[in-house]
């Protein structure tokens, strides 16, 4: 490929594909038409050797190349649209996607605020959210492939406090929780004060990304000497949540995402018999989206989404 000859245009349409996998919503997005972005893209491919994406029924599917292109063309255009214009971003003029990465619960408790302020804002904003597989999402925002990670990150966030000022990554706190069993309603243990043979001696449910049947809970007993049986493992919290009403597992989960699994009135909560740390959800981010104003401007919203959703777990308390 010779650089010097390439129109550099044709990586913007690229981007813009990229984020959204779908050459309609890329034209509506670039102000083009979809013949337009469909030659840009056959143009793209003949200078890089490469077929770039595959046409699927909802959209396309990007090739290994572009996947792994990709994070550095958007690295490259948010440099140089911060150097051009370092307050040019209107969320009302300007349209932005941002991948949020995050688990279900997490979304569905903080997810309402954010589109509630981008409404009310009439902002030109797209999210796109994509599941969580790990802890560390350390790795998924260094390669660029989701702009902010929500969640409760303990390995990652220690990491980053000992690096310091010189870790690439950036993370903010946006709320606390804190752990408790979770089981049915008419479960046998749910009328009493829960013991910690009655919790070692029954049957759980684990939320895993990993699909690991090890978890914080058992590092915990292990210290006592204590052990559980995991029966099943789940990597959703809905899921998780289903499956309790209709068995004698237990679960272990943030008292404020039960009601984020869609049946807290099928659902009771007990203290645990076991010591835990608190849950810190914080929002983590890559230093590159630190100059540029639209990435600014959508922290701001994720910090503000989790300043309303704070109010509003505290609530029935205050009630």
């Amino acid at each position: 490929m010779n650089f010097r000859t390439l129109d550099l245009n044709l990586l913007r349409v690229f981007d813009q594909v990229m984020a959204e996998r779908n050459l309609t919503r890329a034209a509506q997005r670039l102000a083009m038409t979809q013949p337009a972005v469909s030659n840009a893209l056959r143009r793209l491919r003949e200078a890089i050797g490469d077929e770039l994406v595959v046409r699927t029924a909802s959209g396309v599917r990007p090739t290994p190349r572009a996947e792994a292109l990709w994070p550095h063309v958007r690295a490259a255009l948010d440099e140089l649209r911060a150097a051009l214009d370092p307050s040019a971003f209107d969320p009302r003029q300007n349209a932005a996607t941002f991948r949020l990465a995050m688990a279900d619960a997490t979304a569905a408790t903080l997810l309402p605020h954010l589109i509630s302020a981008i409404e009310r804002e009439q902002a030109l904003t797209n999210l796109r959210v994509l599941p969580l597989t790990t802890r560390d999402p350390r790795a998924l925002l260094e390669r660029n492939e989701a702009d902010f990670a929500v969640g409760y990150f303990p390995d990652a966030v220690a990491a980053l406090s000992h690096e310091g000022h010189g870790a690439p990554l950036h993370h903010e706190r946006l709320w606390d929780d804190e752990y408790v069993c979770v089981m049915r309603k008419d479960h046998p243990l749910a009328k009493r004060v829960l013991t910690l043979d009655e919790f070692c001696a029954a049957h759980h449910l684990l939320v895993s990304f990993s699909g690991r049947a090890h978890g914080f809970v058992d590092q915990a007993l292990a210290a006592l000497n204590r052990t559980r049986r995991v029966v099943l493992t789940v990597n959703q919290f809905f899921t998780a949540g289903r499956v309790v009403t209709q068995s004698d597992l237990l679960t272990v989960l943030p008292r404020q995402f039960v009601p984020a699994t869609g049946f807290e009135g099928e659902l009771v909560t007990r203290p645990l018999p076991l010591s835990l740390q608190g849950v810190h959800v914080e929002v983590l981010w890559h230093q590159r989206h630190d100059r540029h104003p639209a990435y600014r401007w959508m922290l701001q919203q994720v910090r503000e989404a989790a300043a309303r959703r704070r109010e509003a777990a505290l609530r029935p308390a205050r009630a």
